[in-house]
């Protein structure tokens, strides 16, 4: 059989296998095989199964609630709102699998099904809120190659290529090609009505009921099949092809369904909820392709040292989606100017843009109000806002300050300048072995004359998730407030400060796939108006004479001067992107890959992991007997392997698990078991 150059057998010699096997088929099967979309549908389904064409995540996946908030992946839609059929991430052993959708034969009225004529029973009106903005439904994200004007049809905007920008505050609002920012296509829409037992296809449809065949859950199951006497032969064949991008690797390990013996019992997984396969990762279906959604980062296309870059340093900084890029470029090219209290256009545009930021940030954090959401330069600014702020309004000699052995310096280093200066008492929280918070020992440290507890949500050298609202549910019991660093948590879990309870919440653009140089402090918004600015200037001030000076209400009383306009509209873009993606899928898939690398990692011999608490996020410090972890990052990068070694900006706890520096890959969403396959690889050639 002729194969093609990724060693798979050629579409041709699929088609004539195919052929033949449907002329040994009874009498009413179809005698030809084609792949036309507008053939037969029962042909159109095989055709697709085995070309691998039109395979790709749900867009509208509804999941249940207890599944949601069990950090569970999002099971898979046999269909999605354009007629293209969906199954489940095949085969691969790197990843989800090739989602190539057939852009050429997209319907322009979503809802319809490709080589029929028939539409959604229900007459409900079609929201791209749904979707992402950018060509939805077609499967192409702007950022990639075969990215054309073809979503002209859905009459959705390509982008931001506008060439004319005339809506603003003084006209309207910001431009539509700006406020949608267009995620990947792959990413999985949260609802909240699905049954895993009774699961409905994601259109409306009154020819196909609930018992329709071909609506369970089975990766090879597609619509109008589970009917056809030859259907468990297709089946049987569909099984021995291996389909999968051709970026992949294909000579790699297949995904274990990871023994629970040898893995962490993380909390975010519950393993009995869940159907086992070989063919997902870490034995849990994941609910979107990190293939596809590599391709919205153009860095990741780099190469270094002639290798393709596999980025492990997520705990450092994120990189950037094309959509982001595009986002700061449009700012510069149509919307740049100084914000507030002026007549023209620009003005009002950059205006609307920085304040629609803000109200994203909001939106992200489950904030009250926009007036809770403050932007400065990064989460160490703004712990120093609070610090020099409410901590210097406040606090007295005598006070006690309590903050977790797990803190990065900046939720060290300006309490003890603070402790220093007034006279306050710094106590804190120990860990124990593995890195866990010990909530008992936290609980006999707090006393009446503790005024804050200030501590991180997710550890950057162990990656630790700390019991956070309990932690803020004891601290405000004893009568104290609480800042909570979330610079490394915001990526990778959903988070409410709201429910959280959190006084300030405080957190980085660029851990969060946003620029630098942009970060935000969330604060109750009472307590904001009562603390005293930390900086004097314009744009925080109401009034000012020699003799008096009247201040805004938050947020405006803390942002003095001209801030980071285009990097705030730039860390909206991202919460855009992160949103449309998902952050309860994002949460399952990088646990799910995290174990995987976990797992793994722990059989390189001379490894020791530093850091193993049950609730862990992204991080997998360590180090490697016989070399200094400095050779060992050397050896990576000749890979074009991307980690950190140091300290970290967090020698307390690196010498708590008794070390001075280690090893730390960090992972994203981007990130495949691929990468780690790579990164594993590279460990064992110095082991031998």
């Amino acid at each position: 059989m002729s194969t093609n150059t990724n060693n798979l057998p050629s579409v041709e010699a699929l088609q004539e296998l195919a052929n033949q096997f449907f002329k040994a088929l009874p009498e009413d099967a179809p005698k030809e095989f084609s792949f036309d979309p507008y053939d037969h549908p029962r042909a159109t389904a095989f055709a697709k199964s085995i070309t691998g064409e039109g395979i790709v995540p749900a867009a509208n996946v509804p999941v249940d609630d207890a599944l949601v908030q069990a950090g569970a992946p999002a099971p898979f839609a046999l269909s999605d709102p354009f007629g293209v059929i969906t199954a489940p991430p095949s085969v691969s052993g790197l990843g989800a699998s090739s989602s190539i959708t057939n852009y050429n034969n997209v319907g322009d009225i979503p809802g319809t099904i490709e080589g029929d004529n028939h539409l959604p029973s229900e007459n409900t009106p079609f929201s791209t809120g749904n979707v992402p903005v950018s060509v939805a439904g077609s499967g192409i994200s702007p950022s990639s190659p075969d990215y054309s004007t073809k979503g002209a049809g859905t009459g959705l905007t390509p982008g931001y290529e506008q060439t004319k920008s005339d809506k603003s505050t003084l006209s309207g609002g910001v431009p539509s090609s700006v406020a949608g920012s267009g995620a990947s296509p792959s990413y999985v829409h949260q609802q909240e009505d699905f049954s895993i037992k009774e699961p409905v296809t994601s259109f409306p449809d009154a020819n196909i009921d609930k018992q329709t065949p071909g609506k369970q859950h089975d990766s090879f199951a597609l619509p109008f099949t589970d009917e056809q006497p030859y259907w468990s032969d297709i089946e049987s064949i569909l099984k021995f092809i291996h389909i999968s991008d051709p970026a992949v690797n294909t000579h790699a390990q297949t995904f274990p369904a990871i023994p629970d013996a040898n893995t962490p019992s993380f909390y975010f997984l519950q393993r009995e909820q869940l159907p086992v396969s070989n063919n997902t990762l870490g034995g849990f279906t994941h609910g979107f392709d990190a293939y596809k959604i590599k391709k919205d980062f153009p860095i990741l296309n780099e190469k270094v040292n002639g290798k393709p870059l596999v980025w492990l340093d997520n705990a450092a900084t994120t990189q950037k989606p094309q959509v982001v890029i595009d986002r700061l470029s449009y700012f510069y090219r149509h919307e740049n100017s100084n914000i507030h209290r002026a007549a023209h256009e620009l003005a009002a545009r950059a205006t609307d843009a920085y304040e629609e930021a803000r109200k994203k940030v909001q939106q992200f954090l489950g904030a009250k109000s926009p007036n809770e959401i403050i932007f400065v330069r990064g989460a160490t600014e703004a712990i120093n806002l609070v610090a020099q702020s409410w901590g210097d309004q406040y606090l007295k000699s005598g006070d006690e300050i309590i903050v977790s052995h797990l803190e990065h310096h900046a939720n060290i280093v300006p309490w003890k300048r603070l402790a220093d200066k007034k006279g306050l008492i710094l106590k804190v929280i120990p860990v124990d072995d593995d890195g866990q918070i010990l909530l008992d020992e936290y609980a006999k440290l707090l006393s009446s004359g503790t005024k804050l507890v200030a501590f991180t949500q997710v550890s950057n050298a162990l990656g630790t998730v700390t019991p956070a609202e309990q932690m803020v549910a004891m601290a405000h019991a004893a009568g104290a407030k609480v800042l909570v660093d979330g610079a490394q948590s915001v990526s990778h879990m959903p988070v409410n400060v709201q429910a959280l309870d959190a006084d300030w919440f405080v957190f980085s653009g660029h851990k969060v796939f946003g620029p630098t140089g942009i970060g935000v402090v969330y604060g109750k918004e009472d307590l904001l108006n009562s603390t005293e600015p930390w900086q004097g200037g314009g744009n925080m001030i109401q009034d000012v004479t020699f003799e008096k000076i009247q201040y805004h209400k938050a947020p405006n009383r803390f942002e003095a001067g001209t801030g980071n306009i285009a990097d705030a509209v730039g860390l909206g873009a991202a919460i855009d992107y992160v949103t449309k993606l998902g952050m309860a899928n994002i949460n399952a898939y990088e646990h799910a890959l995290l174990e995987y690398a976990t797992h793994h990692l722990k059989q390189v011999p001379g490894v020791r992991l530093i850091g193993t608490a049950a609730h862990k996020a992204s991080v997998l410090s360590f180090t490697l007997k016989g070399y200094s972890n400095d050779d060992v990052g050397k050896a990576l990068n000749r890979e074009g392997i991307a980690v950190r070694t140091g300290h970290h900006c967090a020698q307390p706890i690196l010498r708590r698990m008794g070390v001075e520096t280690t090893v730390r890959p960090s992972l994203a969403f981007y990130n495949t078991c691929e990468d780690v396959d790579r990164l594993i690889a590279v460990l064992r050639s110095h082991t031998k």
